[in-house]
C-alpha cells in the first residue's frame, strides 16, 4: 500500500481545511442561558428582510444552536443564508451551519432570511426552550430505536416495524433510512416502503427526534430483499478477493464505490479494505472526514439511485459503502488505518495496545456507521523496521498490537494485517515476531509488490512483483515465492496468508535494453507520479512485451514497465490455489480498467 498514498497525502492534506467546512452539523444542545433576538432591517412591502441573532449568555460553550418560531398564514422565508431553514406548515426551524454553530461565552453570531408577506414571528424556541435567556433547559437527544424487523415483503414493497426510542422530555417523531438516505419520517413505529425493485436489496434504519429536534443515535440495520426480480450471484469458491479501495480516490481520480458496480468488481469479490485511516497520538482516527463521511452524491453517482439530502445523518464513502452491502451482502468491509504515509503513529500505538485498540474499536462502531464496518486491518509499514520512518519498537511489538485488538474485537469481527514481503535474510519478515501475531489475526495480506522501482534511477530494470526469483534478480529474497515461504516457516498458516497483487506498474525512462537488467536515465513518466502509472494505462500506452519470474513487461520507446496482466494474474492464483493460500487481495480497485478486467482474472483464478 506504499506508494498510493504517498502520492496522494499531499492533496489529501490540502482538502482537509474544506472537510471542516462542509463537516456535519452536530446535534442541537442545549445551552443554560442563551437568546434569540429577532429584527427586520429591510421592508420593501411585497417582502422584507428578517435577521436572527442568537447569543450565548451563559458561562458555558454553546456547541449549536436551533432556532424556531411560528410565521401567520400569508408570511413565510423564500430564501435564507448562514443557517439551514425548513418548515412544516407556519412552523419554521433554522438549524447552525457545521462552522457556525459553536459560541463561546458572551459570543453571538447572526443569520438572516428574504420573507414575503407582512407577518412577524412568534413563539419563538431557542434549542428547545425560551428565546429570553432565562429558560433554554439542558435536553438530551432521544436513544437509538430498536433494529427494525421486516414483514409483509412484495415484490415492491415491505413493512418495517421497531420498538420505540426514549427521551427525557418526548419524542417527536421516526426518520426512516433506506441505504442511508431518509425516505420518511412518521410519528409512529412502523412505515411500509412502496415504490421498490423487484428482487434487489435494501438496508433500513431509524432514527428518533425529540421535540426540540434533536435527532439521537440511529438503530441497527435491518437487510431485505423484495421478491421477485433475478440476483447476480456471489463470486464462486471460498477464497478471498480483497480489494483496497482509497479514500481519495474520489478527488483527482474521480473513483467512487458505484464503480465497484458498473465495472462488474463488486459481484466478484468477498472483501474490501477502505483506505486510510490515521494513526495519531497512539490512536486511530477518521483521516479526511468530508470524503468518509459528509459529501454529498447526486442520484446518478450514488449505488442506490437516490440522492443525498443536506440532513441525512450520513453521506460520503461510508454511506455508498452501506449502499454497496446492501445490494451485495456477501461483501465484507474492513476499516484499514496506517499505510506509507500513516505508520509513523504505530510506535506510540504499540506502547499502550489496549488502548490504541479501545480507540480502533470506537472508531469502527460509531453508531453512524457501525453497520458498515465487519472488521479492521492493520497496515504498519513496518514494525522494528524501516518505512517512511524508521520503528525501533522491538520484535514483540507487532504480536502485541495484534493481541490488543483481538481482545477488543472479539471473535466476530474480522482482523487483519497488510505485511511485508521482504523474504531476504534478515530483512523485515526477520525483523518482527510474524509467526506469533499470526495467532491473532484472520489472515495477513502480503504486500508482493513494490520490491523493485525507480527509486533506483539508473537501474537495473527489474519487475516489482516477481512471483519467484530469477537470474540476475537485484536482491535475493525479493519475490513472492521467498516471502510466502519464509512466512509459512515463521509459523504463519498457508491459509492466512494472501498473495498481493498490484493493479499498477513501475517503470524507468532512458532504457535501451528489452530485457530486465538495463540501466536508465530516471524514472518512467506517470499521470499521478513519475515511475508509476495504472494498469488502464499501460495494457493501451506501453503493452507487454515479455515475461518474467512471472509477471509481465514492457519497452516502449526509452520507457520501461513492469505489471501484471490477466494472463500473468491467471499464473499467480494458480500458484497461490497450489500453495494453499487463503486467496489474494490486490492495490487498487481505482487501477483496474472500467470492465475490471483485473479484478475478473483474480476471481476466475482463484474460483
Amino acid at each position: 500500500m506504499r506508494f498510493r498514498h504517498r502520492a496522494a497525502a499531499g492533496f489529501a492534506t490540502l482538502l482537509l481545511p474544506l472537510a471542516g467546512l462542509v463537516g456535519l452539523a452536530s446535534p442541537a444542545q442545549a445551552a443554560p442561558s442563551a437568546t434569540a433576538t429577532y429584527s427586520k432591517p429591510q421592508d420593501w412591502g411585497t417582502g422584507f428582510e428578517g435577521k436572527w441573532t442568537v447569543k450565548n449568555t451563559g458561562t458555558t460553550t454553546l456547541t449549536s444552536w436551533t432556532v424556531e418560531w411560528d410565521f401567520p398564514s400569508g408570511t413565510s422565508v423564500t430564501s435564507a443564508w448562514d443557517a439551514d431553514v425548513t418548515s412544516s406548515g407556519t412552523h419554521w426551524t433554522a438549524k447552525n451551519k457545521s462552522w457556525n454553530g459553536t459560541l463561546a461565552p458572551g459570543a453571538s453570531v447572526s443569520f438572516g432570511f428574504n420573507g414575503s408577506g407582512s407577518g412577524s414571528p412568534s413563539n419563538c424556541k431557542l434549542n428547545g426552550g425560551g428565546c429570553d435567556g432565562t429558560s433554554v433547559p439542558g435536553d438530551a437527544a432521544p436513544s437509538a430505536p430498536g433494529t427494525p424487523t421486516t414483514s409483509a415483503v412484495t415484490d415492491h414493497s415491505v413493512k418495517l416495524t421497531w420498538s420505540a426510542a426514549t427521551d427525557d422530555k418526548s419524542v417527536k417523531n421516526y426518520d426512516v433510512l433506506r441505504d442511508g438516505a431518509r425516505v420518511a419520517t412518521v410519528t409512529t413505529t412502523s412505515y411500509t416502503d412502496t415504490g421498490l425493485t423487484a428482487g434487489t436489496d435494501y438496508s433500513y434504519t431509524v432514527q428518533a427526534r425529540d421535540t426540540a429536534d434533536q435527532t439521537g443515535p440511529v438503530s441497527g440495520s435491518v437487510a431485505v430483499r423484495t421478491t421477485g426480480g433475478t440476483t447476480e450471484p456471489p463470486p464462486t469458491g471460498k477464497k478471498i478477493k480483497l480489494g483496497y479501495f482509497t479514500e481519495w480516490g474520489v478527488y483527482g481520480r474521480n473513483y467512487h464505490v458505484k464503480n465497484l458496480v458498473t465495472s462488474g468488481s463488486a459481484a466478484k469479490i468477498t472483501h474490501i479494505n477502505y483506505a486510510f485511516g490515521n494513526v495519531k497520538n497512539g490512536q486511530c482516527v477518521v483521516d479526511d472526514t468530508y470524503a468518509a463521511y459528509d459529501k454529498a452524491y447526486t442520484a446518478d453517482q450514488s449505488v442506490s439511485g437516490v440522492a443525498d439530502t443536506w440532513d441525512q445523518p450520513l453521506r460520503g464513502n461510508f454511506n455508498q459503502l452501506r449502499q454497496l452491502k446492501a445490494k451485495y451482502p456477501h461483501i465484507k468491509v474492513l476499516y484499514s488505518f496506517g499505510g506509507w504515509t500513516y505508520s509513523g503513529g504505530f510506535a506510540q500505538a504499540a506502547a499502550n495496545p489496549a488502548a490504541f485498540a479501545a480507540s480502533c474499536k470506537a472508531v469502527v462502531e460509531d453508531p453512524r456507521w457501525a453497520d458498515v464496518f465487519d472488521g479492521i486491518d492493520i497496515d504498519w509499514e513496518y514494525p522494528n523496521a524501516c518505512g517512511l520512518t524508521c520503528d525501533t519498537s522491538g520484535p514483540a511489538a507487532f504480536r502485541n498490537l495484534m493481541q490488543g485488538l483481538r481482545s477488543a474485537f472479539g471473535p466476530n469481527y474480522l482482523v487483519t494485517a497488510a505485511i511485508t514481503a521482504d523474504g531476504s535474510s534478515g530483512g523485515k519478515i526477520d525483523a518482527a515476531d510474524y509467526g506469533g501475531a499470526s495467532a491473532y489475526a484472520d489472515w495477513y495480506n502480503v504486500m508482493t509488490y513494490d520490491y523493485f522501482g525507480a527509486w533506483a534511477n539508473t537501474g537495473p530494470t527489474a519487475p516489482h512483483s516477481p512471483l519467484t526469483s530469477y537470474a540476475g534478480i537485484p536482491t535475493a529474497g525479493f519475490n513472492s515465492a521467498d516471502a510466502i515461504a519464509k512466512l509459512k516457516a515463521k509459523g504463519v498458516p498457508s491459509a492466512k496468508l494472501l498473495l498481493g497483487i498490484g493493479f499498477y506498474g513501475r517503470g524507468w525512462t532512458g532504457v535501451t535494453q528489452s530485457a530486465p537488467g538495463g540501466t536508465a536515465t530516471g524514472a518512467a513518466p506517470g499521470t499521478y507520479e513519475a515511475g508509476i502509472e495504472d494498469y488502464k494505462v499501460l495494457k493501451n500506452s506501453c503493452p507487454a512485451t515479455g515475461t518474467v519470474a512471472g509477471t509481465a513487461y514492457a519497452h516502449c520507446g526509452g520507457n520501461w514497465w513492469s505489471y501484471d496482466t490477466p494472463s500473468t494474474i491467471t499464473g499467480k492464483m494458480t500458484w497461490a490455489r497450489n500453495q494453499g493460500l487463503g486467496g489474494a487481495f490486490f492495490w487498487e480497485f481505482s487501477g483496474d480498467t472500467a470492465n475490471g478486467e483485473l479484478v475478473s482474472a483474480i476471481n476466475s483464478g482463484l474460483s
